[in-house]
């Protein structure tokens, strides 16, 4: 296959994903950050949606990476698509408690094939962190 022969459309996260009748897709609680009261937190479920258009046979898989990239939070497992020419698809990667540790950026990878296609940032922070980035910028701007 060709590089060109698969396309990652948009990545979305969200809390949960019902598939409904007509095989359409409901997402519920989209988001691109997550503010909580205290860190470390284990978040219960969420989803990471990926949209895809192009044609063949390919794996896919989602990572999430520490701030520093050094380390793996979570991975999803590979999981094999199969486009007719001109097709698309939705694949849907639900990861369940996972712990973020510290506030940060943390890192989806999206892979297909075995290679990176896209790096999103995932913020996470908690209130007094906010509270205290706040502070610095309201005493510099004095």
């Amino acid at each position: 296959m060709t590089k060109q022969s698969l396309q990652l459309v948009y990545t979305i996260l969200c809390d949960d994903v019902r598939l409904e009748v007509g095989n359409k897709i409901s997402l519920m609680g989209i988001f691109q950050n997550i503010m909580v009261e205290r860190l470390p937190v284990s978040i219960i479920k969420f989803a990471v949606v990926n949209h895809w258009q192009g044609q063949g046979r390919h794996t896919t898989e989602v990572r999430i990476l520490t701030p520093d990239k050094n380390k793996l939070v979570v991975s999803s497992q590979p999981t094999e698509i199969e486009l007719s020419l001109g097709g698309f698809t939705d694949n849907v990667s639900f990861f369940v408690n996972v712990v973020f540790p510290v506030a940060g950026v943390y890192w989806i990878q999206t892979l297909a094939n075995s290679v990176i296609v896209e790096e999103k940032p995932l913020i996470i922070t908690d209130v007094h962190s906010l509270s205290n980035q706040l502070e610095e910028a309201s005493q510099a701007v004095n």
